[in-house]
């Protein structure tokens, strides 16, 4: 009988332990641990989005926040205008984080190497902008959101039903990005990633795949920028600032790229050590960018490189 993988393992470890957090906070009787991970869920499932693109395509953004934030703005602007059911809201926010990412990805993907990096970085910097400048909705001061999305008797303001919802978009995603890096899509983009040369000239049309993966990855995190805006109740430029973009880069390294299950690792140690460290100096990323350089130089695969790999595993 074949054994499981220690990744398969840790994973359904994991999701258990976030399936058991409700509890935990009732039997504490302090709603707050449970609202720090309902943000973890959501972060580690833009995570898992970028690691589409990062650790499986080789292409690193400085601009995946970008969606994030067309996500969130897309549901607080409907929201704004008395569209509340969360059967609209969603479908189209995720459509507008989707032709955002083919319009950006489409431009992006004819450079290569730090050139994509810095035209990722310009239009999520143009995007940014476009939301300081909707005077209409907040500008930079944000926008509030007085309700969150609505499913008829789903009721998303309680605090462990939303919790749930985040989960369960949480396994989807990471159930879509390890399938995907098992067929044929995935293949590809890592050996073009590896070598695009020799994809080429396989006959692998390496440009749509690309772009492919780009597009899935943008609506994925117009997925994650929904729950945020919900979670918040409130949506501003600042999430889709290129600093979150280097943040969710950060967590897909320290959980280890190319690892459907990595980022959410990744996005638990970071906000971990960004809820301890800030509440022991308001300058925490001083203490906290030197360990990440530590980290980065002695343990390159990331954590999710302290549980052996097996052929398939995603």
């Amino acid at each position: 009988m074949k054994r499981p993988s220690p990744r398969l393992l840790l994973a359904c470890v994991l999701f258990i332990l976030l399936a058991l957090a409700p509890i935990l906070a009732s039997i504490v009787g302090n709603d707050y641990p449970l609202i720090v991970l309902t943000r973890v869920v959501i972060l580690a499932t833009a995570a898992v989005s970028l690691d589409l693109i990062l650790g499986y395509g080789g292409m690193v953004s400085l601009g995946h926040a970008a969606f994030l934030g067309i996500g969130a703005y897309a549901v607080g602007i409907m929201t704004a205008e008395d569209v509340t059911s969360g059967f609209v809201q969603w479908p189209l926010a995720i459509l507008a984080a989707a032709i955002a990412a083919f319009v950006i990805g489409a431009l992006s993907l004819r450079t290569r190497g730090v050139y994509f990096i810095l035209v990722t970085l310009a239009f999520a910097q143009m995007v940014y902008f476009v939301g300081v400048g909707l005077d209409a909705y907040g500008g930079e001061d944000g926008l509030v959101i007085p309700t969150r999305s609505r499913f008829g008797i789903l009721n998303l303001a309680n605090r462990t039903t939303f919790y749930f919802i985040c989960l369960a978009c949480l396994v989807a995603t990471v159930a879509l990005v390890a399938h995907l890096a098992r067929t044929r899509f995935g293949l590809v983009l890592r050996g073009a990633a590896l070598n695009e040369r020799r994809m080429r000239a396989l006959g692998f049309p390496v440009y749509r795949y690309r772009l492919a993966a780009f597009v899935i990855a943008g609506a994925l995190c117009g997925l994650a920028g929904i729950l945020l805006a919900n979670h918040s109740e409130f949506v501003s430029p600042s999430i889709m600032n290129w600093g979150r973009s280097a943040d969710l880069i950060i967590m897909v390294v320290l959980g280890g790229m190319g690892s459907a299950i990595g980022p959410l690792i990744g996005a638990m140690v970071f906000m971990l050590a960004e809820e301890t460290l800030s509440h022991l100096t308001t300058y925490w990323q001083l203490i906290f960018g030197p360990l990440i350089l530590i980290f980065v130089r002695f343990a390159r695969s990331g954590l999710i490189g302290l549980f052996p790999e097996r052929s398939g595993d995603g």
